[in-house]
């Protein structure tokens, strides 16, 4: 069946589309681990008794403090990979950089996610839309 290559570049807008979208609950979802640890609510959530009457608490047995920074890195670390993914996407959407656009869709993926994997199968296959030689 003969295309005139109309599909590619929607293939190559659905995957940028895509790497928005999960670059987007990134940003959120690392900014939001962030800001908890850095800011100490998880520590309160931590000093809660587990079991009413008992007196076990969560934060008996380990340093907490190394804990929360970590999480804040980890946090971090998310919303870095979200701002490449949603770089990417525009950059696939506006066909400026075919290498911009894989890293973003790629980051998007990071460290699992179904969106990702769309985005990096997507961006591979409109990879002519952006005036690269095979």
């Amino acid at each position: 069946m003969a295309s005139n290559g109309n599909d590619r570049g929607r293939l190559l807008r659905a995957g940028g589309i895509l790497s928005i979208i999960a670059g987007a609950f990134r940003v959120i979802g690392g900014a939001g681990i962030a800001v908890l640890c850095a800011t100490g609510c998880f520590a309160k959530v931590c000093e809660l008794p587990l079991f009413p009457g008992h007196g076990f608490r969560c934060g008996a047995e380990f340093d907490l403090g190394v804990i929360l920074t970590w999480l804040t890195v980890i946090g971090i670390i998310l919303g870095v990979l979200g701002i490449v993914a949603i770089a990417g996407g525009i950059s696939a959407i506006r066909r400026s950089s075919f290498g911009l656009s894989l890293a973003g869709a790629i980051c998007a993926f990071i460290p699992f996610n179904l969106l990702g994997l769309l985005a990096i199968i997507f961006v591979s296959l409109g990879k002519k839309e952006f005036g690269a030689e095979d």
